[in-house]
């Protein structure tokens, strides 16, 4: 699985050959959910702390996002990235 963090609980991953907007997946217990890089719209069910969580972490690396995006669009390997402290 192309998880590229894991923080309280929560698991971000990407997947290769993923169709545009650029985006990452959310995954916490049984809740799943979407990200736009670009815009930081969120489509999916996620309690309200961690959409929070999951927002602050965003801010704090939206550049590496996007370049793990382009990684992926070339065929390179995908970066992890730190978690939320």
């Amino acid at each position: 699985m192309p998880e590229i963090s894991r923080f309280y609980g929560i698991v971000i991953t990407m997947y290769n050959s993923e169709h545009n907007p650029p985006h990452f997946h959310i995954r916490y217990n049984d809740y799943r959910a979407t990200m736009d890089i670009n815009t930081g719209e969120l489509n999916g069910n996620l309690p309200r702390r961690v959409v929070n969580m999951v927002y602050e972490w965003y801010d704090q690396n939206k550049e590496e996002l996007k370049q793990n995006w382009l990684r992926m669009e070339k065929g390179e390997e995908i970066i992890n990235i730190k978690p939320l402290d």
